[in-house]
């Protein structure tokens, strides 16, 4: 397979301190019949030309989006690798993909603005555009490419309608892997041209083991208050282990609880509060954004003209947190408004 003429860096964006990124472990936990449709459709080698792999964040859909990869670059879509899609850590297609220089692997994201050092607010067209020289390489006999979109959810305008033609006219033995907190806002053009594969929250249970796992030293009432707030997203619980987590969940929660009749003098304290803490206002509105997905996941199947009010408030958070954190924009007047749009929404149909 031919080589791209240099390889890009790869993003440490969303990296959880202490914890390994997808792209370095196949330990895929709680989404076993995601896996097995997954696998049946690459094994019986009638693997979609895109994958649009939904879910709340932290649940394992970029795990699963480099399984994937992993298997498709080192078998292509045949049987002869295991019925789990599982490649060996030592496998060289392994040893690739964990460094980021595998040439049959592009992965988009975000990445950091050069100049603040901060996550971009958006996955640009330039970015996407990228996916016209990737798939124009030539692949060697029985390679395959490997694109993977993290997260589709980024894409501003432009870089939609860019995928949009990619997905009209796909290439053959590759495949778009598409990783969506909220499928349902994409473009229509671009769902309906994408196999979709939905991933669940995790069981409480299986929260609860891989924290053991990973955070051994953490204490056993600790580990309950993360399975609590973490609405079944493994990477949720993690972030909100780091530092002050625990302490800006309650915070958000908080927020979300007295939304329907706001207090203004505490929410300045609140933002005071979030002020002083380091990546304060990343974090409130990260898990920020956790609550209210946590709230709708709870509601699912009730009121869904109730629950469209909710997801456009979870968007509007975001947008308006990740706008403020790269511009570096004072506390208050983000989390005020933010507590103004949470109150309208309220009104309209509490959860």
């Amino acid at each position: 397979m031919a080589r791209r003429a240099k390889t890009e860096e790869v993003s440490e964006t969303d990296r959880i301190d202490g914890v390994a990124h997808p792209r370095e472990t196949s330990n895929l936990v709680g989404q076993g019949a995601a896996l097995a449709f997954a696998a049946r459709a690459i094994r019986n080698g009638r693997p979609p030309q895109a994958w649009l792999i939904g879910g709340p964040p932290g649940i394992g859909k970029a795990t699963l989006a480099y399984r994937t990869a992993r298997y498709l670059l080192r078998y292509g879509a045949t049987d002869a690798g295991p019925e789990d899609l599982f490649v060996a850590e030592n496998d060289p297609v392994s040893l690739q993909v964990k460094s980021g220089a595998h040439p049959g692997l592009l992965v988009l994201k975000r990445g950091q603005n050069s100049e603040t050092g901060k996550p971009m607010t958006v996955l640009s067209v330039g970015e996407i555009r990228k996916l016209g020289n990737f798939f124009g390489l030539t692949s060697g006999a029985g390679g395959w490419r490997v694109a993977i979109i993290d997260t589709a959810d980024d894409l501003n305008d432009a870089a939609a309608n860019a995928l949009l033609k990619i997905l009209e006219e796909p290439p053959s033995r590759s495949i778009l892997l598409l990783l969506a907190h909220a499928p349902a806002r994409l473009l229509p053009t671009i769902r309906s041209r994408c196999r979709k594969l939905d991933l669940r929250p995790l069981a409480d249970d299986i929260l609860d083991t891989e924290l053991t796992r990973l955070l051994p030293e953490l204490a056993a009432a600790d580990r309950a208050a993360l399975v609590k707030l973490a609405g079944g997203s493994l990477g949720a619980a993690l972030r909100l282990a780091r530092g002050n987590g625990l302490e800006i969940a309650a915070l958000a929660d908080k927020l979300l609880d007295g939304a329907i009749a706001p207090d203004h003098a505490a929410m300045s304290d609140l933002a005071e509060k979030v002020a002083r803490l380091d990546d304060g206002l990343e974090s409130f509105g990260e898990f920020l954004a956790q609550a209210i997905a946590t709230r709708i996941v709870a509601q699912v199947g009730h009121d869904d003209r109730r629950l469209d009010r909710w997801v456009a408030l979870w968007e509007h958070v975001n947008s308006s947190f990740g706008r403020s954190v790269a511009l570096h924009l004072e506390p208050r007047q983000t989390i005020l408004s933010t507590a103004r749009a949470a109150a309208r929404t309220a009104h309209a149909g509490p959860l």
